[in-house]
């Protein structure tokens, strides 16, 4: 992955093995409910900003990078303390940065909640952005439990949304 672009941010493991650069142009972000990004995270959710792959780069430690998944689909962890930083979606052209390992500020915050259909039944969300039982619809398709939509630019919010 190169990095291209002009307001860029940083963001590390837990350990600081592993760091990036990534531009400050987020797509979209978003807090998931789903189990596996609840396990993958060890939390209730894990809020996550969406960019065009190019636009992230490793700068130090990318030897300590464990992939789960192949080229164009994977979590990406730090192999000494397990620290998830992104994942590869959309047949490898996004990421999902995992918002928490940003060292800087985005300009970007979370626009709603998703897969709150499966969402730990011990949390419960308080603030007032929509929430999702599963992932929106994008233009072009309806999206499976556990798929992300191949294209995220143009949302259409065609669920109706819980509170």
């Amino acid at each position: 992955m190169t990095y291209l672009g002009g307001g860029k941010l940083t963001g590390k493991c837990m350990c600081g093995a592993v760091q990036y650069a990534v531009a400050d142009e987020f797509l979209y972000a978003m807090n998931c409910h789903c189990s596996n990004c609840r396990r993958a995270t060890g939390s209730a959710f894990k809020p996550f900003a969406g960019i065009e792959r190019e636009k992230l780069a490793i700068t130090n430690g990318e030897g300590d990078l464990m992939r789960f998944g192949g080229e164009k689909a994977h979590d990406a962890h730090c192999k000494l303390r397990g620290s998830l930083l992104y994942s590869v979606v959309s047949d490898g052209a996004l990421v999902h940065v995992a918002m928490g390992t940003l060292v800087d500020d985005p300009s970007i915050r979370p626009t709603q909640h998703i897969f709150v259909g499966s969402k730990a039944s011990w949390f419960t969300i308080t603030d007032d952005l929509p929430q999702f039982e599963e992932f929106p619809v994008a233009a072009g398709g309806r999206c499976r439990r556990g798929r992300r939509p191949r294209r995220p630019r143009g949302f259409r919010l065609v669920d109706t949304p819980r509170k």
